[in-house]
């Protein structure tokens, strides 16, 4: 990093990233107390993020949560200062034009920032002026969980024993009120200007979904605490109902806090219950998929068990772009292929019957799947969708064995039994008879006529048999286990 000479001042920077909230915001409330003129600055640098930078839901999702947040503060009389470029030179011209003396963020755990935020701290530091940071993001910060042996977790098991009685910090509550805004008229470009949202406006039916604000994200908690939580352990697994708290995009850039949500979990829940615990285990799931990348930083782009990096996909564009566009002849699967390209979000349960078949059956590279979900999820999280797609693949901590195919049938027959699912996402399908909603395949042609589906043309017949994509799955997991593979 290019060094600079800097003149400690009294203005406070506050420095956003993945906290774009007032609320249980650590960086802003030790800001808010020290006093003193403050500035709440976001830097987009699409360059520090490497070969992971935001993907296009992602992006849509981050203009509208900076928009929110901007009129937030506007209310109080500040704004947020918006500024695109290399994040030093950025930074540096913001301490010097507004005399600045101390730099406040909150800590990030992905491998290409972690590394940035870390020599920026050293030269800021070395440069005269205060920096300090904070855990806003997590429950408990990977760097403070061990095994015995003094390594990291590999099983989420373990892990979740090892921190499940680890008191949780209380939320940090924050007042703008008291704010002394810089009166300087420091140069901020517009939130246009940074060009997040695409040029075909494909994302507004996907943003009317959702209320991108951090107001937003504490009503949705609200509902889910009112109602869903009670039975969640058992209606998480129905695509077909409000049965999760569809919280995970505004976890993702902050809008809401992972203490915040256990706060209100223990407030106003029974954590004895099986629906709120079982939904504390997912928030610790969260807190796993970061324990692993933090550790095993390479896991984005190869296995965690190194052996998998020369299994032999098949690579197939045809096959990956009919996964893509829900278009496999499978039901379920194209429902949640569709939910996604229309919501930006996909259910939890159908995310893993869509990985399993592209991984599985169709012996897609996992490092496919997971680069789509990251362009089209509003929720794309590098820690939690590494994790996840590891899991598919057989190849991650705490993996699901390579036997393990899903039949998506029988999931779809489970899970959606009438098919509310389906045919919410597939209307072609919306009056076919709910025996052969899973599949259509089986249904007599005048069921099929009278549905006004005719397969291979309004529907697709399966990519690939079942069975037979079931039986190569194996076979090649068998023989890449035993040596036969070249």
């Amino acid at each position: 990093m290019k060094r600079y000479i800097l003149m400690s001042g009294t203005t406070n920077i506050v420095w956003l990233r993945n906290d774009l909230r007032v609320q249980d915001n650590a960086a802003l409330a030790a800001a808010l107390e020290r006093g003193g003129p403050l500035v709440l600055l976001y830097i987009w640098d699409v360059e520090s993020y490497g070969s992971w930078a935001p993907g296009a839901a992602s992006k849509v999702w981050l203009h509208h949560a900076l928009e929110s947040l901007a009129r937030e503060l506007s209310k109080y009389g500040g704004r947020l200062l918006i500024r695109q470029g290399a994040t030093a030179e950025v930074l540096h011209d913001v301490v010097t034009s507004s005399g600045a003396g101390t730099i406040f963020w909150n800590r990030r755990y992905e491998p290409k920032l972690r590394s940035l935020d870390a020599e920026l701290k050293l030269e800021l530091r070395a440069e005269g002026l205060e920096v300090e940071t904070f855990n806003s993001a997590l429950l408990n910060e990977p760097h403070t969980v061990a095994n015995k042996s003094g390594g990291a977790f590999k099983v989420y098991s373990p892990y979740f024993k090892a921190v499940q009685d680890r008191p949780v910090a209380a939320p940090v509550a924050a007042d703008l009120g008291v704010a002394e805004w810089l009166k300087a008229d420091l140069r901020s470009e517009s939130l246009d200007s940074l060009g997040l949202l695409p040029e075909r406006d494909w994302w507004r039916g996907m943003v009317s979904d959702w209320e991108i604000s951090e107001a937003g994200g504490q009503a949705r908690l609200d509902r889910f605490l009112d109602g869903a939580v009670e039975h969640y352990n058992e209606d998480r697994n129905i695509p077909g109902m409000e049965g999760s708290s569809k919280l995970s995009p505004y976890l993702q850039c902050g809008l809401i806090g992972p203490r915040q949500v256990v706060a209100a979990l223990e407030a106003r829940t029974d954590l004895k219950a099986k629906g709120p615990f079982v939904y504390l285990k997912e928030i610790y799931w969260r807190e796993f998929a970061y324990n692993v990348l933090f550790h095993f930083p390479h896991t984005p782009d190869s296995p965690l068990q190194a052996q998998y990096a020369d299994f032999p996909w098949e690579a197939d564009d045809d096959l990956l772009e009919r996964w893509q566009k829900g278009q496999t002849g499978y039901p379920i699967v194209d429902a949640g292929m569709r939910e996604l390209y229309a919501t930006g979000w996909m259910h939890n349960r159908v995310r893993m019957i869509v990985a399993s078949l592209l991984v599985k059956q169709l012996l897609q590279d996992w490092k496919a799947g997971a680069r789509w979900f990251w362009d089209t999820l509003v929720d794309a999280d590098l820690a939690s969708n590494t994790l996840g797609w590891q899991w598919s693949g057989g190849c991650g901590a705490d993996a699901a064995p390579y036997f393990r195919v899903f039949n998506p049938m029988i999931q779809g027959g489970k899970f959606d039994a009438i098919g509310t699912y389906v045919k919410r996402y597939v209307p072609e399908l919306a009056k076919l008879p709910a025996k052969y909603i899973h599949t259509p395949w089986e249904a007599p042609e005048s069921v099929l006529e009278a549905a006004g589906v005719e397969l291979g043309v309004t529907y697709p017949r399966p990519v690939i048999e079942h069975q037979a994509g079931r039986d190569r799955a194996l076979a090649a997991f068998d023989a890449f286990k035993n040596g036969e593979v070249a």
